[in-house]
């Protein structure tokens, strides 16, 4: 049958070819039966004087490798090792990125009850002469309380408290308790909201395993607030708790994010983007950074 992106003429290298928004179910380590629905780019490049690739070798590719096993560095080399071996002659390089979600347990703050929380998770794998990447790209949501905020409303709690018990009269401490846990308590609450990381990490040579959990759960603990799936009130309580002691600017939590990141040892290289959705402003607030460990 004629083929004619084979021909061979005056043509310019390309740096990248392949296709995108491709459909397919993807199985992750720890699951048997269960498969996550994916959107996946394969690409080559394409040397000098070559027409065209060979899509329907990368997809058959994908579709023999992707669809049954595990999800694991080891696939991911190998099945772009099988791209460039199918275009020997036309290629040296390969790429393939996965779009999926992440469906993690997550427990309740205090009582013990559980829900489901979905992280947006995207792995890009390279297949360069000089070697094979993994990045992990993903996101958290979290609540972020304003320091500022929360500065300005104990000054207004303090002098409301000033105000209704006099500095020459003794204090009655039974009064006070009453006050503090009626209206006049919190006349004033700082101002709070839903805020995002998005956090690209690029993992150290030769793992056996993608820590796509481990991540997100690091991410999660340094930042302290991530908002939560299952809430009775006991948990609501423990909440405001975990944001009343945990104030910060979106500057304060790009600089936890990057601390615990300088600690993950399975982590060579990182970039993060903060962003607070802000309920005071009609604008975000961000903050980011980047960084190479070795």
């Amino acid at each position: 049958m004629p083929d004619v992106a084979a021909d061979i003429g005056a043509s310019d290298g390309l740096d990248w070819v392949g296709m995108d928004a491709i459909e397919l179910p993807l199985r992750l380590v720890g699951q048997t039966d269960l498969r996550m629905p994916a959107r996946v780019s394969a690409q080559v490049d394409l040397r000098e004087g070559a027409r065209g690739i060979h899509m329907s070798r990368l997809y058959l590719a994908l579709d023999a490798q992707l669809a049954d096993a595990p999800l694991s560095p080891a696939l991911l080399e190998s099945l772009l090792r099988e791209f460039v071996a199918s275009h020997a002659g036309l290629s040296t390089r390969a790429r393939v990125r996965i779009d999926f979600d992440q469906f993690l347990r997550r427990a309740a703050l205090a009582s013990g009850n559980c829900g489901w929380r979905r992280y947006p998770v995207t792995l890009t794998a390279s297949l360069l002469p000089t070697g094979f990447t993994i990045e992990v790209a993903f996101a958290v949501v979290y609540s972020s309380t304003c320091p500022a905020s929360t500065a300005l409303a104990r000054q207004l709690v303090a002098e409301d408290f000033a105000q209704a018990f006099a500095a020459d009269a003794p204090l009655d401490r039974d009064a006070a308790l009453r006050w503090l846990a009626g209206e006049h308590g919190m006349r004033a609450t700082p101002h709070s909201q839903r805020s995002t990381a998005s956090i690209r990490a690029r993992l150290l040579p030769g793992i056996e395993a993608l820590p796509l959990q481990r991540l997100i759960d690091g991410a999660e603990g340094a930042l302290a607030t991530p908002v939560q799936a299952a809430v009775k009130r006991i948990d609501e309580q423990a909440f405001a708790r975990a944001n009343g002691v945990n104030p910060m600017f979106c500057e304060d939590a790009a600089r936890r994010l990057r601390q615990w990141l300088q600690r993950e040892p399975l982590v060579s290289g990182f970039q993060v983007r903060v962003a607070h959705h802000e309920s005071l402003h009609a604008h975000d607030a961000v903050a980011e950074f980047g960084a190479g460990r070795r």
